[in-house]
């Protein structure tokens, strides 16, 4: 990352459940709002069926991708930021969205994920890759900006939608 921080991106496994749960015990009440539009309390975002789904992925619909440091002095590891893509029902089209730490914040991290989240995208052939986000949320819609999506005010005027054509 920018502050020199040494990370591995790869794709989520099922034993990565204990680390997501710990990774969203960490993200402040304002992260969780900008990721998933309302107040998901810690217990919904991790419970035990909603895990697994995510950690057991089928890679012909999705990808999970997550960011993960392994502390120098306690060789513990945690993952700092976790990045989706599903393909969906539409032939071409992918949904993508990342949710990065607060404290891993502004240090290129989310910018990464993104980057091999549209990767991987081309190669499951999608052409079309849309994501939603809220209009206060600007520091998102920059780095999708900088990563050549177009963005755009949907109906309701809280939410915009960016849109990359690969």
């Amino acid at each position: 990352m920018s502050d020199g921080t040494e990370i591995t991106i790869r794709p989520i496994r099922p034993e990565d459940e204990p680390l997501m749960v710990k990774f969203h015990a960490i993200l402040s009440d304002r992260t969780v709002y900008m990721r998933y539009f309302s107040s998901l309390s810690l217990t919904r975002r991790t419970d035990h069926e909603r895990l697994t789904r995510i950690c057991h992925s089928d890679y012909q619909t999705e990808i999970v991708l997550v960011a993960e440091h392994q502390d120098e002095q306690t060789a513990e590891t945690h993952i700092l930021g976790v990045g989706r893509l599903n393909k969906l029902q539409r032939q071409g089209m992918g949904e993508i969205a990342v949710l990065v730490s607060d404290e891993h914040e502004h240090k290129g991290l989310g910018t990464e994920l993104l980057r091999r989240l549209i990767g991987v995208a081309k190669d499951m052939g999608v052409s079309r890759i849309v994501a939603e986000m809220l209009r206060d949320n600007v520091t998102v819609q920059t780095i999708f900006k900088r990563l050549g999506f177009r963005l755009s005010l949907l109906r309701d005027p809280g939410h915009v939608q960016a849109i990359l054509e690969l």
